[in-house]
């Protein structure tokens, strides 16, 4: 019997789920981003701008639909340091009227227009001033999901923050493997690595990815930070609650080119189809991953790999001739080793 974790029965819906507008540091308003990426074939988008919750769905079409969110950031000092760590979450509302702040500290607040604007957004959670620790962004983090929200781990390589530290936050849902924004700027940001390190060590996390773009140049400029990286959501229909719901359960995969039309397992071979692609990789949590790679002029539509009984998990990536890869989130032997 053959087991599907991606069919082609299935929706996918284009989403960038990492974006600012002139609300915080971006150049564009929300309604020119809306524009721009129902332009360009996307279907949802997430604007989460820097410490300022917004709800954008008025700007919903029935064919485009836009999230609720918002990005946190925690430094050693609230004033930017190039040079030191700092973590960046973006929160992800339940419910789309949802913009509770979580804990506020003044410190970070600089893009709202008006003390009267900023006296509509209800808070949540201690509002001490925020401290660079591990407790501290766990406790931000529990607070923010005991208040409705989905808490991504935005660009680990950007952030610089000690491995250690990443491992240590609990109640991610979701790591944000590739950052367009990060990657266009000279940064190998795509975080496999630590993606695999978090499932070999059990967390059940899932994994993304976006532009970051605050459309500093126009938008068909070779150094334009849109368009770069996109998170493919398999939803049942176009609603905030599916979307959610798809977000929540890891229905979705993270992709900078390729996608994945069909990812399935029958007995112990994994099967893959897929857009043209030079090679194909199926993780497992050992040293050695099986791979196909394409012959010389070649390209690979469709594989098979085997999975070993001893894998830790699985999980595959596909990587195009532009070196752009879509990454599959991790799934463990309990969601499929019950079939036979």
């Amino acid at each position: 019997m053959k087991q599907y974790f991606i069919s082609r029965n299935q929706k996918q819906y284009l989403a960038n789920l990492h974006s600012h507008t002139n609300l915080s540091d971006g150049t564009l308003t929300p309604e020119e981003m809306k524009k721009a990426y129902k332009d360009r074939g996307y279907s949802i988008l997430a604007i989460t701008d820097h410490e300022h919750p917004a709800n954008h769905s008025a700007l919903s079409d029935p064919d485009f639909l836009m999230l609720t969110g918002y990005e946190v950031h925690v430094r050693v000092a609230p004033r930017f340091d190039l040079y030191a760590p700092e973590a960046h979450l973006n929160l992800f509302a339940k419910e789309p009227d949802n913009i509770t702040m979580i804990c506020y500290d003044s410190r970070y607040r600089r893009f709202f227009a008006s003390d009267e604007e900023f006296a509509k957004i209800p808070r949540a959670g201690s509002e001490r001033p925020r401290e660079y620790s591990v407790s501290y962004i766990n406790e931000l983090i529990r607070t923010a999901v005991n208040n409705g929200y989905l808490v991504s781990y935005n660009h680990p390589v950007w952030s610089m923050e000690d491995e250690s530290h990443i491992l240590s936050y609990e109640n991610i849902f979701s790591l944000e493997i590739d950052n367009y924004g990060s990657e266009l700027s000279g940064n190998n940001e795509y975080s496999g690595a630590l993606y695999d390190k978090m499932l070999r060590l059990g967390m059940r996390r899932f994994c993304h990815a976006g532009d970051d773009n605050h459309n500093g140049v126009p938008l068909d400029s070779p150094e334009s930070d849109s368009f770069g990286a996109f998170t493919m959501i398999l939803a049942d229909s176009l609603t905030y609650p599916d979307v959610i719901r798809a977000m929540e359960t890891g229905n979705m995969y993270a992709s900078s080119g390729p996608l994945i039309h069909e990812l399935s397992k029958e007995e112990d071979v994994i099967h893959i189809e897929c857009s043209s692609a030079k090679k194909v990789i199926l993780f497992d949590g050992g040293k050695t991953p099986r791979f196909i790679v394409a012959q010389p002029g070649e390209s690979i539509t469709s594989c098979d790999l085997r999975l070993r009984p001893t894998a830790r998990y699985f999980r595959v990536a596909v990587i195009d001739e532009n070196g752009g890869i879509a990454s599959s989130r991790g799934f463990f032997p309990d969601e499929y080793e019950t079939i036979q």
